[in-house]
């Protein structure tokens, strides 16, 4: 049997990215997935995730983002692959807002780290929003904020080139192959799959929203799957006006409604992307229904879209369902297991996870291969649950 230095388990955002940079440092890395990455089963999928610098979930994470913002670049040109469109990121908000992102404050909060980063950004009144982007029908207390140098990513494409250049660098990938259990001793950690078993100095946990039935208790507790669902709905009058060039990846904290929404330009005549998120209804991988319902389409445009979005049509050309894996503080878990060192523990997502999954896949490698981290990962700690 051949032993590896590193298994990581779960080849999505993280685990893609993880396997990457380890392999880079010229590790024996082992890959494990249950299906075969990029895929539509758990999270980093629907064509599109928002990238931003100045986060309005902590300014902790605002590094984590800058960082990536760099690997994203050098890994499209070590794979001639188009990863990160920055048309940037416009934030609608008001005192009136009703709905919830992630955290309380999230506009005064993004503000705020904007400021203390100096990631350059611009503050729209509500006339100045309707003068520069009519496609939104803001009301007149409502406010922008604008950050030109972000934008979006293509999920599927980023954990391709990942697992891509992995492979060149010598990784080996088992896919279609599904972990039953991980056991570790002082000396090695053991993994068995439906295939086989492997060996390895250590592992790292990857495994989105399959983590808390490979964790158990009381570990699992901490992590909640829940569905979200993202929709392209057709533009109704000039399809140009949400391309790219004139229209903003966005989010926008409605004023009577309880959720926010956000969305992205009209891409690969997919149409106009917009989604919501819910926090309410858990389920599981096994569990989920992947397909979306019409009626989802019709209530979702009724309620969240033709208010706000007024050129934006009913027809509802895509919908993809998708998986969010959510702590309890919205925050992320990057640390050592707590019964064993040879194992790591790792969820980026709760819904804001993607855009920074490149730099705490580094961060993930350093910590294998060096003990630390040039990022500070003490926000990510698992003993912060134990605290609260």
């Amino acid at each position: 049997m051949t032993r590896f230095d590193t298994i990581v388990l779960g080849l999505g955002a993280l685990g893609s990215a993880t396997l990457q940079e380890l392999s880079r440092r010229g590790q024996r890395v082992l890959g494990i997935d249950r299906f075969d990455p990029p895929h539509r089963m758990g999270s980093s999928h629907g064509g599109t995730r928002i990238t931003r610098v100045a986060i309005g979930e902590g300014e902790h994470l605002a590094p984590l983002a800058a960082r990536s913002h760099i690997l994203w670049r050098e890994i499209e040109a070590a794979t001639g692959t188009e990863l990160m469109t920055l048309n940037g990121l416009l934030v609608i908000s008001s005192p009136a807002k009703t709905s919830f992102t992630h955290v309380e404050d999230f506009f005064a909060n993004t503000l705020a780290a904007a400021e203390r980063f100096g990631v350059p950004h611009e503050l729209l009144d509500t006339g100045a929003l309707r003068a520069r982007f009519p496609q939104f029908r803001v009301s007149d207390a409502e406010v922008g904020y604008f950050e030109p140098a972000a934008g979006f990513l293509r999920p599927e494409a980023c954990v391709a080139a990942q697992l891509s250049l992995a492979r060149k660098q010598g990784a080996i990938l088992r896919t279609g192959e599904t972990a039953t259990h991980f056991a570790s001793s002082p000396h090695e950690v053991e993994v068995t799959t439906d295939k086989g078993t492997y060996v390895a100095d250590r592992l790292i946990l990857t495994a989105g929203p399959w983590l808390p039935e490979l964790l158990g208790p009381p570990f699992a507790k901490l992590f909640r799957i829940i569905r979200q669902v993202q929709f392209w709905f057709a533009p109704a009058a000039d399809a140009a006006a949400f391309g790219p060039a004139d229209f903003p990846t966005f989010i926008w904290e409605l004023s009577g409604r309880s959720q926010a929404i956000y969305g992205f330009p009209a891409l690969d005549s997919d149409g106009v992307k917009v989604a919501s998120e819910q926090y309410h209804t858990t389920t599981s991988p096994a569990a989920v229904s992947r397909d979306v319902e019409a009626q989802e389409a019709v209530s979702m445009h009724r309620d969240y879209v033709e208010a706000f979005l007024p050129d934006v049509s009913a027809a509802c050309r895509r919908a993809e369902a998708c998986l969010y894996t959510v702590t309890p503080d919205f925050g992320f878990v990057v640390d050592r297991h707590p019964d064993s060192e040879r194992v790591m523990v790792a969820s980026c997502c709760s819904g804001h996870g993607f855009k920074h999954s490149a730099a705490l896949g580094e961060a993930l490698a350093e910590l294998a291969t060096q003990g630390r981290s040039d990022l500070d990962l003490a926000p990510f700690a698992l003993a912060r649950f134990h605290r609260s």
